[in-house]
């Protein structure tokens, strides 16, 4: 029999995809079943069109057989099969795809048909484990059958053959273990059937396998036998296909603890179906709370993206924005443009439109969950707040506007979590900004001298206990026409109770100040200390508490805030300090690196010398029992 010779540049084509196209090899089976489930698609639309009484649904399905010991892998459809014609036009000529000019002829589109394959390469994905390829097979309406074999560029045969059914049978000559290559994996009966479940769970025909198992040997206690049962390996129905109302809250609970490896049930489930410019399903699930690694370099944010119910990405994460990277998932699409191997995305217009929806659909559900399960929300806030915080700052603060109202920061009204609307409908006439104030934790933060002025105007505070979070108002700037502005800041919005500062006072505090030099922008009166003798602000847009934040990230960080030294001047240490600064100058300047050094404790800045503090706190000790 003459070998024949791949067409055109079918040679080159073969090799390149063997060796280049596909990442993973296990990619084969995927393709190979997904062409089977192509056949019998197109077996049963014609029957739909041309009225076929001897085609019956019920009678498809794919068989896979392993044989060991003569290292065949086969692979069997009852699809409508190909002629001779067919075999030529279809295997002989490499990249053209029976599937996709029958998906183009269709006159009439069916939700009882999805045709899978467009590229026509798939098959040949055949060889990157085998090293021959034997493909049995007999067309609807035909006796005759037909045998293609190929070992890959060498070229192909075809010669008629004999066949009891329609169908196609394809055997792959699996090839033997190279030192770097484990190609007995793909003749193992537990590993086959978790590629069929990885890849090809929601085929819509059954996949069976035969399959071993051990059961108690009826009648002898503890004794145990091998038995091999036909087993379906795939599910074929995928839930997210179900309508809304046939699905029970456990069944949607099942499928994501099953699907994503969890031990809870997810806070919120999505379920939705989309028509027109992007047609799509999704099955996308909220966790009730965060992975180990969710806030690591390890963790890898992104959704299951299906094709026909063909696996294609475990991972898609242009599906994702990253401050909605908790969402676990899967989408369902016919309409996207992937790659020649179906393993990854072209990233074009039906990819955007599919994100740019889920993104809208997600803050859709969280809003509600705030304004309809508020206990519910808040544990989903303690657990990925973080992320939403990061996402209004990130990307120069483009989305700020969608998560603004999706943040929750804890009060000093009642001491629990409010939303920024919740704070601006609590706000009595006359107060002119939002204020918040940084620190540990809330406890600390009440504490916090600084916070005096303002409480004292009856005006309710934003504790903020994340590094994150100055960051993310920095970025609002304003809610409501409102601006934000920290207790800390040189300016708080109104005008506090004037005190008479003398000539003496300033030149006082310009000596301070010297002093000080290098560590503070100046030293003066407080306008918002009551009862506190002493603390540090900042002017400009840098914070103490951004500076912090700044100083624990890697690298060399030369951004600092203007410190501020505040001094009471209603305080008894006050009087102090006037008459050192008429008697001993030398003293003050002690008094002054005491009080700096007090006040960044307070704020919860390092100080350069603390034996040093600790040595002027017992000095001043030891005066006062003198």
């Amino acid at each position: 029999m003459r070998t024949k010779q791949f067409k055109a540049e079918s040679k080159r084509l073969l090799d390149l995809m063997i060796h280049s196209i596909y990442t993973h090899k296990e990619i084969f089976l995927r393709e190979l079943i997904s062409n089977a489930s192509d056949a019998m698609d197109k077996l049963y639309y014609r029957s739909l069109k041309e009225h076929l009484q001897d085609v019956d649904r019920e009678d498809f399905a794919i068989d896979i057989a392993v044989d060991k010991e003569h290292r065949t892998l086969t692979i069997w459809d009852t699809g409508i099969g190909m002629t001779e014609e067919e075999l030529e036009n279809n295997l002989g000529v490499i990249a053209k795809s029976g599937s996709f000019a029958f998906k183009n002829e269709q006159e009439e589109k069916t939700d009882d048909v999805d045709i899978i394959g467009q590229f026509g390469v798939g098959f040949y994905s055949a060889f990157m484990v085998s090293d021959l390829v034997t493909v049995v097979t007999r067309a609807y309406g035909s006796d005759q059958a037909y045998r293609w074999e190929s070992k890959g560029v060498e070229g192909y045969t075809v010669e008629p053959c004999e066949k009891d059914s329609v169908g196609t049978q394809i055997i792959l000559h699996i090839k033997e273990n190279t030192e770097d290559e484990n190609y007995d994996e793909f003749l193992d009966s537990y590993r086959l059937q978790g590629l069929i479940k990885k890849y090809s769970d929601y085929i819509r025909y059954p996949i069976r396998m035969d399959v071993e198992s051990r059961r108690p040997v009826e009648g002898k206690e503890g004794e145990y036998e091998t038995v091999t049962e036909t087993k379906t390996i795939n599910s074929m129905v995928p839930i997210w296909r179900k309508n809304k109302s046939e699905i029970q809250p456990e069944e949607y609970n099942a499928f994501y603890k099953d699907k994503f490896m969890d031990y809870e049930d997810p806070a919120r489930v999505i379920h939705s179906r989309t028509e027109g410019a992007a047609t799509y399903q999704a099955l996308l699930f909220i966790p009730s709370h965060a992975p180990y690694n969710y806030y690591t370099r390890e963790y890898e944010k992104g959704l299951q993206l299906y094709a026909s119910g063909v696996l294609i990405m475990d991972k898609c994460a242009d599906l994702l924005p990253d401050h909605y990277s908790f969402v676990k998932g899967l989408v369902d699409s016919q309409d996207l443009s992937l790659n020649i191997s179906r393993e990854m995305l072209q990233h074009d217009r039906q990819l955007k439109l599919i994100a740019a929806r889920l993104e809208k659909k997600i803050h859709s559900e969280l809003l509600s969950m705030l304004q309809n399960e508020r206990e519910t929300y808040e544990t989903f806030f303690k657990n990925f707040g973080l992320q939403l915080k990061y996402g209004v700052y990130s990307d120069f603060g483009m989305h700020k506007d969608e998560l603004q109202d999706l943040l929750l920061f804890y009060s000093s009204h009642e001491k629990k979590l409010t939303t920024l609307q919740e704070y601006i409908d609590r706000m009595p006439e006359g107060q002119p900004c939002i204020y918040y104030a940084c620190g540990e934790t809330p406890d600390k933060i009440e504490r916090m001298p600084q916070t005096e002025a303002v409480r004292d105007k009856g005006y309710e505070i934003l504790y903020l206990t994340d590094d994150v979070d100055e960051f993310a108002l920095k970025s609002l700037h304003t809610f409501a026409d409102k601006e934000f502005k920290s207790v800390s800041g040189g300016d708080l919005g109104f005008e506090p109770e004037k005190t008479e500062e003398s000539t003496e006072n300033k030149d006082l505090f310009a000596f301070m100040a010297e002093a000080l030099s290098g560590k503070v922008k100046a030293v003066r009166g407080s306008q918002r200390l009551k009862t506190h003798p002493v603390c540090l602000t900042a002017e400009g847009e840098v914070s103490l508490e951004m500076e912090k934040v700044l100083d624990a990230m890697p690298g060399d960080h030369a951004i600092k805030a203007q410190r501020v030294l505040e001094i009471n001047e209603a305080h008894p240490i006050f009087q102090k300090l006037t008459a050192l600064y008429q008697n001993d100058k030398d003293e003050l300047k002690e008094y002054s690196e005491l009080l700096y050094d007090q006040a960044a404790l307070m704020e919860g800045l390092s100080i350069d010398d603390p034996v040093a503090f600790a040595e002027k706190v017992c000095k001043l000790m030891a005066q006062d029992n003198a």
